[in-house]
């Protein structure tokens, strides 16, 4: 992307060619109402974590075409001067209802829904899908891996493997959002609040002579910290040799963290390297694993193995979330100028107008339901909050990271051990309330009296 540009540019050309549409016919200004979900979770995958509202509401707030924007949009040949000075002076004067970022959300819930004039509306599609997507795909793919681990450490190790610097700085703060130990991505675990985590790299001992040598001098100068690895050549030699340097750095006062372990039988080499760190008088060092782990392989170690591990470092499938790199998301209209819309395609059906989701917290499903109508009896909670009104931050909308990091743990201690299963998890129940069955029959007669004449017209009917 051009430098000389701003974010306001971050979207779809079609949002453009709509809004000048929209703005010919004199419906720009009239009131509408757009729902971002996901259609289905991906195979595996009992629930979401809501993750992105943030830069969403970031970018929604600032939305402004720059004079390098509008330069840019001429260049394309296709809008008039008047689209061009209506871009120039437009700014997001609508409303943001959405989950909390940290909120357990399932298939088929609005994660945010925006209501405004039409046009301003549609332009924030393809950025407010960009974010909320990439990072609820992010934040769920990260707690399910802490899930795996059943309390050991979780690092964040993806920076170099994540597609794209973005994707490694939104997985730093989904990191920190879902309560993963750390992160070596050094930008991502600064901006975020992240701890900073990292051991050394296999080129570090090959630039030395022999391996003793390598560790010798890395625990000279990171002492206590000194996390060393040991499979750059024979694991259960690099093992010994870490336990000799580990001796001579007690005499010194000095106990070293522990070992980290990047390849072969995992399992089978935490065994050797816990029982003979043990045998040698070592019972607090630890021992981190790493390479090419998933959520599966850290279950495997932890449920099956039993293995004596303390740390996992994951990588590639933390950043491009496992085997769910994207997710199935849409922004959909669900009103128009006070008329309740809905799409009827098939597989790709919506429900029509403003909703509002409601959940008890026991678990046994939740209700989805129509924005106006009252609360179902018993203690349900409203999910969805105001979170911009009139285009500016409200209270709910400027939460904190660590806010949202809070909200995640008390949502997050509550679900169902059944619902975190890695493999094929239950799906949980959303259920449409009365009304908003009611409203959506309304809305499909109205498209069918609408659609019959046409229909009449075109079989010769009459």
């Amino acid at each position: 992307m051009n430098g000389e540009t701003s974010p306001a540019l971050l979207l779809d050309l079609y949002e453009l060619t709509m809004a000048d549409a929209y703005r010919r016919e004199s419906m720009a200004d009239r009131p509408a109402t757009f729902s971002l979900f996901v259609r289905s979770e991906p195979a595996d995958w009992g629930y979401l974590v809501a993750a992105g509202l943030d830069d969403c509401l970031l970018w929604l707030e600032q939305l402004h075409f720059t004079p390098a924007d509008l330069e840019a949009v001429a260049r394309l040949r296709i809008f008039p001067d008047e689209f061009l000075v209506w871009l120039g002076e437009l700014r997001f004067t609508g409303s943001v209802r959405a989950v909390p970022e940290g909120t357990i959300v399932f298939a088929g819930e609005p994660l945010l829904e925006v209501d405004g004039p039409v046009a301003e509306a549609q332009l924030a599609e393809t950025y407010l899908l960009n974010q909320m997507t990439l990072q609820t795909g992010l934040a769920t793919q990260a707690s399910r891996c802490r899930h795996a681990a059943g309390g050991r450490a979780v690092v964040d190790f993806a920076l170099r493997r994540a597609p794209g610097v973005d994707a490694g700085m939104k997985l730093a703060r989904c990191s920190r959002l879902v309560g993963l130990s750390g992160s070596s991505n050094v930008a991502g675990a600064h901006r975020y609040g992240v701890a900073s985590s990292g051991t050394m790299g296999h080129s570090f001992v090959q630039a030395h002579r022999d391996e003793t040598a390598a560790f010798r001098a890395y625990a000279q100068v990171f002492r206590e910290a000194t996390v060393l690895l040991v499979d750059t050549y024979d694991t259960a030699q690099g093992i010994e040799r870490a336990i000799e340097v580990a001796r001579e750095m007690r005499r010194e006062g000095v106990e070293l963290r522990g070992v980290r372990l990047d390849s072969g039988d995992l399992g089978a080499e935490a065994f050797r390297a816990r029982r003979r760190l043990d045998q040698e008088g070592f019972p607090t060092m630890t021992i981190f694993v790493s390479g090419g782990l998933d959520e599966y392989s850290i279950e495997r170690l932890v449920k099956v193995d039993g293995a004596p591990i303390d740390g996992f470092g994951v990588g590639t499938s933390l950043g491009a979330a496992g085997k769910a790199p994207t997710l199935d998301s849409v922004y959909k209209m669900v009103s128009y100028d006070g008329r309740a819309v809905r799409k009827t395609s098939p597989g790709k059906e919506t429900w029509p107008g403003p909703k509002q989701l409601w959940r008890d917290f026991e678990w046994q499903g939740d209700i989805l339901a129509a924005a106006d109508e009252p609360a179902p009896e018993g203690n349900w909670e409203p999910l969805l909050k105001e979170v911009m009104r009139d285009g500016r931050l409200t209270a709910v909308g400027q939460r904190s990271l660590a806010d949202s990091h809070r909200h995640f743990e008390s949502q997050w201690s509550s679900l169902p051990i059944h619902l975190k299963s890695l493999t094929s998890p239950p799906r949980y129940p959303v259920v449409p309330s009365g009304h908003l069955l009611e409203l959506t029959a309304h809305v499909d007669r109205c498209r069918a009296e609408i659609d019959q004449p046409t229909r009449t017209k075109s079989t010769g009917m009459g």
